[in-house]
């Protein structure tokens, strides 16, 4: 059995630790590099459920998307909810390892997990690392489609092919219009419009998408936007990011038991939508139309 010391430097050699933003924490959050790892689960978040699942699954090594914490802590206690998964994770010999940023920008990264869950034949990257002289690495990717679809018939493709949540999928633009080719990147991207315009895609599929900069964005170009819940655009990483641990495993001779968590952790947990039916109104009010303003 390989020690947790060697797992973790082949899952840095996937996505190297100095590859990631400034801002973000990435690599290892608790676990003895002596450790032998027989189990592994990836997952997008470290919230508590994925923890118990971890335990309950007799995994050595927890590797998560998103970092447990992000802006730093001056504590671990119990009596916060991080602390107490620290906790969980520490008392059954569970290490914790996290991949974001470092993941996003990888060849292949985050962005390609979500193309290939799409269907989409990958280009190039929409914000390419200039430190990539093969000019694979970066941010997000520019992509085709197998054959043209309406913006509508592509928003009901991302709807079917992307792990079920309670946002589910929110398309902008001309329903109407056609669609060749796509920019997508998975987690928060309205920040990428500009450079989604530049590559002179007809769509943009991305998670967290605000009013105000979808507004503005519709205003100013025919670029669909597509916008699916974030956990959804991120979780196919984690079937990728197995299968690249799964070869590892296999050449080295490890026989390591790899598992993908399947419990959806996007913290939506309803979505209802308007319907054609008159909404009731109070005993003497007029009835008001669906969708008018109170």
């Amino acid at each position: 059995m390989p020690r947790l010391s060697e797992v973790i430097a082949a899952l840095d050699s996937l996505w190297p630790p100095g590859r990631a933003e400034q801002w973000d924490a990435v690599g290892t959050v608790c676990g003895d590099p002596g450790a032998e790892v027989r189990r592994v689960l990836f997952a997008v978040d470290p919230v508590q459920e994925i923890a118990d699942e971890a335990i309950r699954l007799g995994a050595d090594l927890l590797v998560t998307h998103h970092p447990l914490y992000l802006r730093g802590t001056s504590t671990v206690a119990a009596s916060t909810f991080k602390g107490r998964v620290v906790h969980d994770l520490i008392k059954h010999d569970v290490a914790l390892h996290v991949a974001h940023t470092n993941a996003d920008t990888a060849d292949p990264g985050v962005s390609d997990a979500l193309a290939g869950a799409l269907g989409l034949r990958v280009l190039r990257p929409l914000v390419p690392d200039p430190s990539d002289p093969a000019g694979r690495r970066g941010l997000g990717r520019v992509c085709e489609l197998d054959h043209p679809l309406s913006l509508r018939e592509f928003g009901a493709r991302a709807a079917e092919r992307l792990p079920a949540a309670a946002q589910g999928v929110r398309v902008a633009g001309d329903q109407d219009a056609v669609v060749r080719t796509v920019a997508v990147s998975g987690g928060s991207g309205d920040g990428l419009f500009d450079q989604a315009r530049n590559a002179g895609v007809d769509a943009f599929l991305t998670a967290d998408l605000r009013h105000h900069p979808v507004s503005e964005a519709i205003q100013t170009s025919t670029l669909g936007l597509v916008d699916a819940a974030h956990w959804a655009t991120e979780w196919p990483w984690c079937e990728q990011a197995a299968a690249q641990l799964d070869e590892i495993s296999d050449r080295h001779g490890w026989d390591l038991r790899v598992h993908v968590s399947k419990t959806v952790t996007d913290p939506w947990s309803a979505h209802f939508a308007p319907t054609d039916a008159v909404t009731p109104s109070a005993p003497g009010a007029p009835a008001r139309s669906p969708g008018a303003p109170n």
